[in-house]
């Protein structure tokens, strides 16, 4: 027998039905909108990495499983008057992010939403000024960093070797792009220096060098060679097929490679003289505002200038009274500085590695475990001598994002001569500075299925303001390996120390003087002069570097103040008022810290500061 509702269940079932119908909009709602972001995040992931094929073999060792042929990617081109438009590519990239709802996403998509958005807000306005930047820096330009990334680059099957071969036909026709873009900055009044430009003519007359190259004993042909002989020992190669794309590359390097470097270095001696004559950004029209853009893009620090500029101080000066303190109660020290003593054990760089890794378990959290289990592996290796003069230090090689277990360090032999050196530098390169950060943080977002959308955003105030901070750290450790034999490490390592602080304080106001304030090598003398370094050479080689690299100093040593900033932040945030000077060292407290910045970072600082105020 059918049963009707009475009059008086009417109205039940009618509310029942509306929150029903509500519950499943709003649901509806929630994971349509997730399912828009992360659509959104995934394109603009792709589009990014897919943009230049080296990047990509650097950062993805399995394409099919992007659904990406490998083969098709091609090095991009400039076109004529293409500057202009990437900010409109960044604007439109903004538009349709902010079509989505925040406020509708998942808390993990709603911190890689704000990632997103400030990242595209700070690039947008950095894009605003088109020919400004400089793809051909003598210190960490195309022409230097591409032999570099050539050298490096992965062959694991024959398919990587044509991909490898075929980036070399398209080299000229690269070059070219670049050079039209010079072209158009010394339209705009912006070319580079006549002295940059002399260093970079240099550079690719001696780093693609014909005669090495005729003679087979070019870092190129000796790289590629090795490489061929790893697959011919895994069966991979023959002998005969070895030999064959030996000679392939070599024909490339001579008839593509350096008729290209030669055509750039050409093409930069005819527009010497028409660029700018001063070396600041300041000195440009627009100069200051794009400086500005770029401190917060590089850096990842929203404070205005004034503020940053009150901080290094605030900070040079209580390093350098701290070293004048230091170094009076202990005149002594003055010798030792100048004669560099070794006091560390005698250990190789990779016994340095070993036992800075097996220090990290009390501050530093484990890195997460794997889906595969596999072991963390490092490797680390010289550059080549005719390289020293464009290398680094040091850098890390970071390995692709889906395949994070071989990890790559390369030493520059020159600026690691002695023990300390190499010691503080391991630690910034690998444990617990780049090699462990990325890899704690890779293996963080595998576990918690995290899109990969900050593999392609560059947050360098972060990656380099932690290295500086845990190479900052480990002199701790170098005086404990120390002292036990050398009494006197524990002051001298200290003295060291504070002059490395002291220095890229230092450097990192110049930084803001020269290009923003459009102080002079003579402003700069001046005050140098005034605090003790009086070399005019070394002195006019640094307002050189600083002139072509701006914000290079501040991403490291700016980086690493906000870092400590945010530590006195959750000092306050997760202790007693009157707990705060006694917790700002406890092993607890650091370990905490830490798991803090390498779950929610690289990031820029705003966005931390956000985040740590939510815990």
């Amino acid at each position: 027998m059918k049963r009707s509702l009475s009059p008086r269940q009417w109205p039940f079932v009618l509310v029942l039905f509306a929150a029903l119908s509500f519950l499943t909009f709003f649901w509806y709602g929630r994971t349509h909108q997730d399912t828009r972001f992360q659509a959104f995040a995934e394109g603009f992931f792709l589009d990014e990495v897919q943009a230049n094929p080296i990047h990509f073999h650097y950062t993805i060792d399995n394409p099919s499983a992007y659904g990406v042929d490998e083969s098709s990617l091609t090095l991009p081109v400039y076109q004529a008057g293409s500057a202009a438009s990437e900010v409109y590519a960044l604007t439109q990239a903004k538009e349709n992010l902010n079509a989505i709802d925040p406020g509708t996403l998942n808390p993990a998509n709603r911190q890689l939403y704000d990632l997103l958005d400030s990242y595209l807000t700070a690039a947008a306005s950095v894009a605003a000024y088109p020919y400004f930047s400089e793809p051909l820096s003598p210190s960490s330009g195309i022409p230097s960093e591409l032999p570099i990334l050539l050298s490096e680059y992965r062959l694991d099957d024959k398919a990587d070797i044509e991909n490898y071969l075929s980036i070399l036909t398209q080299i000229p026709g690269y070059f070219d792009g670049l050079l039209l873009y010079e072209q158009e900055k010394a339209q705009a009044g912006l070319f580079m220096s006549d002295q940059t430009a002399d260093r970079v003519i240099r550079q690719c007359a001696e780093l693609l060098d014909s005669s090495s190259l005729k003679d087979g004993n070019h870092f190129l042909q000796i790289t590629f060679k090795e490489r061929l002989q790893r697959l011919i020992d895994e069966k991979i190669l023959t002998e005969k097929e070895a030999a064959s794309y030996e000679s392939e590359h070599n024909r490339l390097l001579t008839t593509m490679v350096v008729p290209a470097y030669g055509r750039l270095a050409d093409g930069l001696t005819i527009l010497k003289g028409s660029g700018k004559k001063t070396c600041g950004l300041a000195g440009q029209q627009g100069g200051r505002d794009y400086y500005r853009a770029l401190v917060r893009l590089r850096t990842g620090s929203y404070r205005d200038i004034d503020e940053i500029k009150r901080l290094l101080a605030k900070d040079l000066r209580f390093n350098y009274e701290s070293l004048v303190a230091l170094l009076s109660a202990n005149p002594w020290l003055k010798d030792m500085i100048a004669d560099t003593p070794s006091l560390l054990p005698e250990m190789t760089p990779e016994e340095i590695l070993a036992d800075l890794q097996s220090e990290i378990g009390k501050e530093y959290p484990p890195i997460p475990a794997g889906r595969d289990s596999a072991p963390i592996r490092s490797t680390i290796k010289y550059v080549d001598a005719s390289l020293e003069a464009y290398s680094a230090p040091a850098f890390y090689m970071m390995p692709p994002i889906d395949n994070i277990c071989n990890n790559l360090i390369c030493l520059n032999a020159r600026d690691t001569e002695d023990d300390l050196a190499l010691f503080t530098t391991l630690a910034h390169e690998g444990y617990p500075g780049h090699l462990y950060q990325t890899v704690y943080s890779k293996r963080y977002q595998e576990q918690e299925n995290v899109l990969p959308l900050g593999s392609v955003l560059y947050y360098g105030g972060f990656v380099e303001g932690w290295a500086m901070y845990v190479e900052l750290d480990s002199f701790d450790r170098a005086i404990t390996l120390a002292r036990e034999s050398h009494p006197e490490a524990a002051a001298y390592y200290q003295v060291c120390r504070l002059d490395r602080q002291f220095r890229l304080g230092l450097y990192s106001l110049l930084d803001i003087a020269i290009h923003y304030d459009n102080a002079s090598f003579e402003d700069v003398q001046k005050l140098c002069y005034c605090l003790g370094i009086n070399d005019s050479a070394s002195l006019a080689a640094l307002y050189q570097y600083i002139a072509e690299e701006p914000c290079n100093y501040l991403k490291y040593y700016l980086g690493y103040l906000e870092i400590l900033e945010l530590k006195k932040q959750a000092a306050v945030l997760w202790s007693e008022p009157d707990q705060v000077t006694a917790v700002y060292n406890d092993t607890d407290f650091l370990y905490r810290f830490h798991s803090f910045l390498l779950q929610n970072g690289p990031a820029d600082y705003r966005t931390l500061a956000k985040r740590l105020g939510a815990t």
